[in-house]
């Protein structure tokens, strides 16, 4: 089965608002009813694209939800100054719409962390969903961080300033990046990781630069980030080492490269390091649980946490392993969480579209597999991990998805005029709920 992401695994357009199962309505942000799903959803954090802002701005001149919105970024305003020491108003730089740019990276990073957590208390405190009660969370790039504070692993006066320092070397060495993107047509014809690893080894060890894969989106789609001329000397060698459909397109855009071996330019993981180990104390077991892009399972057990982190500086992003793993654990509802959340989401459509594909070839039986799957796997737990991981992938079409942006500018916010704003402890108002939350009710 091919999953047809290397058509545009970037564009933020690929992604519908909110889908249901094939052949049902879809499910608009008033009409679901997210308090009855949240103990069978996932929430899944967006990380850094092309656009950053989404309707971050409509959140922050609400009435009821602007003194939240601003508190977050006011709290992370703070942390970047401090971090890249240049005064940032992110308030401001909301309001004005200002554009996603390799200058304003640091920025970025610090508004996409500050929304997503703004929109989680916005959905606790106004319609008292119980967020700490999904079945877990996990987030690409940037997100997996969100992730963490969510799940109360660090604060985020702990982990936020550790990525902004960074920031700007990150940035510097995107000048002199290119990202590509690396598939095979046709369902046969699948990408190795070992394969597309030894083929970055080969390129990187001329000498004349670094490249290496940054995310495996797919089965058949990776992609590469690599320094001055690393894409055009691997087109011509790829061959050697993969699929003879294999088919590499450039990105025009700039990007910073995380999670790639460019990152040892500037010492980005030792100094990850340092500051993490750093942070006072021991990290928190995650609750709920996270599964994170660097493993693609739900690999934080407390001790472990630092290395990970440390690993997602330079590691590639397995986004495909974290999508199996949340079809296969019974996940009935991805709540997308940031500014208009883009590549989590696309990646689910094409997965979707591809299988409802399959599905519409006349094989009635496929269809009520996938049909069946979601009911069985809901009532029976234990069904989830008997079955083979790629038979849940005929869960997806049966999905509801959920921008959850859209879903609270959507909705009428109970008894406004009387609701009183949480002060929370510095910003950390995530933290301290998951806190409560698993004193009172054992998560």
């Amino acid at each position: 089965m091919e999953t047809d992401l290397h058509r545009s695994p970037l564009d933020p357009s690929a992604a519908d608002h909110v889908t249901g199962g094939p052949g049902q309505p879809a499910v608009k942000g008033p009409e679901c009813d997210l308090k009855r799903r949240i103990s069978s959803a996932a929430f899944a954090f967006r990380g850094y694209d092309v656009a950053n802002l989404g309707r971050s701005r409509e959140l922050l001149e609400h009435d009821a939800y602007g003194p939240i919105v601003a508190r977050y970024l006011a709290q992370a305003s703070e942390l970047c100054s401090q971090s890249i020491k240049t005064r940032v108003d992110l308030a401001a730089h909301v309001r004005e719409g200002a554009k996603t740019s390799i200058e304003t990276f640091p920025q970025d990073v610090a508004t996409i962390v500050a929304m997503e957590a703004a929109q989680l208390e916005l959905l606790e405190h106004f319609f008292e969903v119980p967020i700490h009660n999904v079945r877990h969370s996990f987030g690409y790039s940037i997100g997996e961080l969100t992730a963490l504070i969510f799940s109360g692993v660090f604060t985020l006066d702990q982990l936020l300033p550790i990525p902004l320092e960074l920031a700007p070397d990150c940035a510097r060495l995107a000048h002199d990046t290119t990202l590509g993107v690396l598939f095979t047509k046709g369902g046969r014809h699948a990408l190795h990781t070992e394969d597309v690893e030894r083929l970055c080894q080969a390129v990187s060890s001329e000498g004349k630069g670094l490249i290496g894969p940054s995310a495996f989106l797919s089965p058949n789609t990776a992609l590469l980030l690599g320094q001055g001329d690393t894409l055009d000397r691997l087109e011509r060698v790829m061959h050697d080492f993969l699929p003879a459909k294999v088919n590499l397109r450039r990105n025009p855009n700039k990007w910073p490269p995380l999670h790639s071996p460019l990152v040892w330019d500037c010492l980005i993981p030792n100094r990850a390091a340092v500051a993490l180990y750093h942070i006072e104390g021991s990290a928190k077991i995650p609750s709920p649980p996270i599964i994170s892009s660097v493993t693609g399972e739900a690999s934080y057990d407390g001790v472990n946490t630092r290395d990970i982190l440390i690993k997602w500086t330079d590691h590639p992003q397995r986004l495909w392993d974290v999508i199996e793993t949340t079809l296969s654990e019974g996940v009935e509802t991805v709540i997308h969480v940031g500014p208009t959340p883009s590549l989590i989401a696309a990646t689910f459509a094409r997965l979707s579209n591809n299988v409802v594909r399959q599905m519409g070839n006349g094989n009635k039986y496929l269809h009520m597999l996938g049909r069946g799957l979601v009911s069985r796997l809901n009532h029976h737990a234990w069904l989830a991990h008997l079955l083979p991981s790629k038979t849940a992938l005929l869960r997806a079409p049966y999905l509801v998805h959920v921008h959850l942006e859209d879903w609270l500018l959507e909705q009428k916010v109970p008894g406004t005029s009387s609701i009183a704003v949480p002060a929370g402890n510095n910003g950390d108002g995530l933290a301290e709920n998951s806190a409560r939350l698993a004193t009172a009710e054992g998560v």
